[in-house]
């Protein structure tokens, strides 16, 4: 009986060890990182500042904030003429005069909005992208809103763009959440630059 329960004890003490390690490994499983989507705020809802009395989901407004900031930056340098400036990309939508221009720059903003938002962690209906691929949207042969078709060079001055709006709207450029979006861009480099 003694060699039994010495035997059952020591069974006990390995089973118990062995679910105590088995249990250890799955705490140090790394958690799963969040999506830029959250990063910037999520799908948390705040008024939004541009619509009174409406509520936007915080990491889509913290995008359409970059965005138009971007878009804000592109057109002061093509205005004062500053070397390098995107206005051959630009050129289509920007001779769009009166209520149309401003209403197109709107539809402008809110697709770059719906892309980033939908492609970068955004769930919920409001973050759907339903407009061109990348390389059809930035062929003007596919799309006659797109001026001209991009090299590198202007494809990194689009990059720094966003990057100054990104700063201008919070997001650091020593941050992870910055160099996470930027490899976004990045990703998209191959499909946009086509001469």
């Amino acid at each position: 009986m003694k060699n039994f329960s010495k035997i059952t004890l020591g069974a006990l003490i390995i089973a118990s060890a062995a679910l105590t390690s088995c249990s250890n490994d799955d705490d140090k499983t790394p958690a799963e990182k969040a999506t830029i989507y959250e990063r910037l705020g999520g799908s948390v809802m705040v008024s939004d500042p541009d619509n009174s009395g409406q509520m936007i989901e915080k990491g889509r407004l913290s995008f359409r904030k970059v965005v138009n900031s971007t878009i804000g930056l592109i057109v002061a340098d093509i205005q004062s003429n500053a070397s390098g400036n995107l206005q051959a990309h630009f050129a289509p939508l920007l001779a769009e005069t009166g209520n149309t221009q401003a209403t197109n720059i709107a539809k402008l903003s809110d697709n770059l909005t719906d892309f980033f938002s939908f492609n970068t962690g955004g769930k919920n209906a409001v973050n759907t992208y339903s407009g061109l691929n990348m390389s059809a949207a930035h062929d003007p042969a596919r799309n006659p809103r797109m001026g001209t078709k991009s090299s590198n060079a202007d494809y990194t001055k689009f990059v720094g763009y966003v990057g100054a709006a990104a700063n201008a709207n919070g997001v650091a450029s020593n941050t992870e959440l910055y160099t996470d979006i930027v490899a976004v861009l990045e990703s998209l480099r191959t499909p946009i630059v086509q001469k």
